[in-house]
C-alpha cells in the first residue's frame, strides 16, 4: 500500500521530467547559433520580466529538481535569477537526502521464512504459550536467538497470550534459594467428581520439582512419605517452607527436623510468602489440569508425572536467565543465529498427547 502511494505521488514528476527529457535530445539534434540566439531571445525577455519587479509562478517539485540537476553542467550562480543561490543549494541537499533514503533499506532484515513459518506452528501448537516462552524455545532447544518482540512481529492473527501478574517476592527466599525447598496441595475434580489432591514439593533456586503425587485422603503421615521420597539423604537444603493447613501437623514438622530441615510456616492468608510454590500450582493449572479432566486418581498420577518430566527437562524458565531445570544438553553455538544449517531438521515431540510440543534438533543423513 505504502508503494502505490509513493508511486502515485512521484508520478506527475516522473512525467514533466520526461517531457522535459525529450526537449533536451530535440535540442540536441539543432546547431549551436540556434540554440545561442535561442537563448540570448530568452534571457532579453526575461530581463523586462526582471526589470518590471514580477513576481515568478511558484515552481514545481520538477522543475526544482531539474534546476538541480541541469546546475550541474555549467557556472548557474550567474545565471540564477527566481531564488536565491541558497535556495537552490538547500534543493540539491534535499534531493541528495531523498536518493540515500530510496537506495536505504529502512528496519532489521526479515528473518528466513522457514523460521518464520516455524514460530507460526509453534504458536498455533501450543495455544497457551506467549512470546517470551517461545522466544526461549527457539534459543534453548534449537540454538535460534531471536527476540520475544521478533516472534510477536511473525505472530498469527489468533492470539493465546494470557495476562499474568508479577508476584511480590521476599529478601529472604531471593538470598537463600539454593536451600529453600516448599510445598503444598492443589485440588484437581476427577470426571465423576471425585476431589483429588495434588501435592508438589519443589527446589526454589533451580525450579526443579523434587516429588509430585496424587491422593483422594492426604493425611500426615502420606505427606511425611512423600517427603522422604522427594529429600535425599545427602541433601543441602536448610528450610522447608509450608502454609498453616491441618496435613501440616506438628508430627509433621517434627520429621521435617530429623531430616535436617527447619520449618518455615507462612503467615496466616499470605500466600505471596509461598509465592514460587504457589506460581509453580497456577502453571500446572494453566498448562496441564485446566485441559484435562483426569478418570481417577491413577490416571491424575499419570498427567502429572508426564506433565512433570516436562516442566523438567523440556520447558524454559524465564527466572532462570531463560534456562530448564535439568537441561538434556546445551543450546548450539551458530554463526548465524536465524538459521537452520543444512543437514539439520526440526523434530517436534508431543506432550499430553499434543497439548505442549519439545523442539529438537536431529542431524539428517548425508
Amino acid at each position: 500500500m505504502i508503494f502505490v502511494t509513493l508511486i502515485r505521488s512521484a508520478f506527475p514528476i516522473l512525467r514533466d521530467l520526461a517531457v522535459d527529457a525529450v526537449s533536451l535530445s530535440g535540442s540536441s539534434l539543432r546547431s549551436r547559433t540556434a540554440l545561442l540566439a535561442e537563448n540570448l531571445f530568452l534571457r532579453k525577455q526575461l530581463t523586462f520580466y526582471q526589470e518590471r519587479g514580477i513576481r515568478p509562478r511558484r515552481l514545481t517539485d520538477s522543475a526544482r529538481l531539474l534546476l538541480v540537476l541541469s546546475s550541474r553542467f555549467f557556472d548557474w550562480k550567474s545565471a540564477l535569477i527566481v531564488v536565491k543561490p541558497a535556495t537552490l543549494i538547500g534543493w540539491h541537499h534535499r534531493a541528495f537526502r531523498l536518493f540515500w533514503k530510496l537506495k536505504s533499506r529502512p528496519g532489521r532484515r526479515r528473518i528466513p521464512p522457514d523460521l518464520r513459518q516455524l514460530i507460526v506452528e509453534m504458536v498455533r501448537d501450543n495455544p497457551i504459550w506467549g512470546e517470551e516462552r517461545i522466544a526461549h524455545e527457539l534459543w534453548l532447544k534449537l540454538g535460534i536467538r531471536v527476540s520475544p518482540r521478533t516472534v510477536r512481529a511473525y505472530w498469527p492473527d489468533r492470539d493465546p497470550c494470557s495476562h499474568r501478574n508479577s508476584q511480590t517476592w521476599s529478601t529472604f527466599v531471593r538470598n537463600h534459594a539454593r536451600a529453600l525447598l516448599a510445598c503444598d496441595f492443589m485440588v484437581a475434580v476427577s470426571v465423576h467428581f471425585e476431589v483429588l489432591y495434588v501435592f508438589v514439593v519443589m527446589e526454589i533456586g533451580s525450579r526443579r520439582i523434587l516429588h509430585c503425587n496424587a491422593t483422594q485422603h492426604p493425611t500426615a503421615e502420606w505427606t511425611i512419605q512423600q517427603l522422604r521420597e522427594a529429600i535425599p539423604s545427602d541433601h543441602a537444603y536448610r528450610f522447608l517452607i509450608h502454609d498453616r493447613h491441618a496435613t501440616f501437623s506438628a508430627e509433621l514438622d517434627a520429621a521435617v527436623a530429623v531430616f535436617g530441615l527447619q520449618v518455615l510456616k507462612t503467615p496466616v492468608r499470605r500466600p505471596q510468602a509461598n509465592a514460587y510454590c504457589e506460581r509453580l500450582i497456577g502453571t500446572m493449572r494453566r498448562e496441564c489440569l485446566d485441559f484435562m479432566i483426569p478418570l481417577n486418581g491413577r490416571h491424575l498420577r499419570r498427567i502429572v508425572r508426564e506433565w512433570v518430566s516436562h516442566y523438567n527437562r523440556g520447558r524454559p524458565h524465564s527466572s532462570l536467565g531463560p534456562g530448564i531445570p535439568d537441561p538434556r544438553s546445551e543450546p548450539p553455538n551458530r554463526a548465524r543465529r536465524h538459521c537452520i544449517e543444512e543437514g539439520e531438521r526440526v523434530i517436534s515431540t508431543p506432550i499430553l498427547s499434543g497439548l505442549h510440543h519439545e523442539y529438537t534438533l536431529e542431524r539428517t543423513a548425508a
